[in-house]
């Protein structure tokens, strides 16, 4: 079955990034007009890796986020749900010392409370079936004290540069997936799943639900995607109660 759907089933979301691992990259770095590289600096800029940090890159794809931040010495656990991911990511960085790859759950890590420096994830949350609980499991193996990087899709906040912005995606962007894609059908759903996506105030919502505070977000290209971040408590009354 090569259609994805908005419910988001696990199996099948894991079967259509194994079929679009090995271009996955290039084909959202031409989708983006060259932005991603810019996109993935803010993010390494917001988590700040430095030697001796742990980190979690959850949905880490091909590692290409997870080598960034190894480069400035943190330590990398790169953990993704699709085995074409993980396989294309150890063929193109199997090789650095500070980076572990690791075929997960992001709703069910495998790691113990109050593991690491600081999770994140870029591009991938939306993908996962169960987005809230994934925040809670993040919450859960983060350090008190440590914080949570999100870079993922939103909502634009110009309506001008919004209308161009759908006039692209459902214009331009088929007939560059047809020519750059293994798969251009997994784009569909991709597409989909952007357009479903909640907007910056309600995923802020979902990061302060799942206990973390000085929750905040900067826009990326107008809100074509949004920058978002937490920190965790460093004791327990200082998380939000019901």
């Amino acid at each position: 079955m090569h259609h994805v759907d908005l419910e988001k089933r696990p199996d099948e979301v894991s079967a259509m990034f194994d079929r679009v691992s090995t271009r996955y990259d290039l084909t959202n770095d031409v989708l983006s007009l060259g932005v991603t590289p810019y996109w993935r600096r803010r993010t390494r800029e917001a988590i700040d890796p430095k030697p001796g940090d742990l980190i979690l890159d959850v949905a880490a794809g091909t590692g290409t986020v997870s080598r960034i931040l190894a480069d400035f010495g943190a330590s990398v656990v790169a953990l993704d749900f699709s085995a074409g991911m993980i396989h294309e990511a150890r063929r193109r960085h199997g090789g650095h010392p500070l980076i572990e790859f690791l075929q997960g759950d992001a709703t069910q890590l495998p790691f113990d409370d109050n593991t690491f420096d600081t999770t994140t994830v870029s591009f991938g949350l939306r993908n996962v079936q169960e987005p809230k609980r994934a925040l809670a499991e993040m919450h859960r193996v983060t350090k008190p004290g440590g914080k949570i990087v999100i870079c993922e899709f939103s909502t634009p906040t110009n309506p001008v540069f919004g209308n161009l912005y759908d006039w692209y995606m459902t214009t331009v962007r088929p007939v560059v997936v047809n020519l750059v894609s293994s798969d251009p059908e997994a784009y569909e759903y991709l597409f989909d799943s952007i357009k479903a996506w909640p907007d910056q105030r309600e995923l802020a919502g979902w990061l302060r639900a799942a206990g973390y505070q000085k929750v905040a977000h900067r826009n990326l290209a107008y809100g074509i995607a949004a920058l978002h971040r937490g920190v965790k408590p460093t004791n327990r009354s200082e998380e939000p109660t019901e």
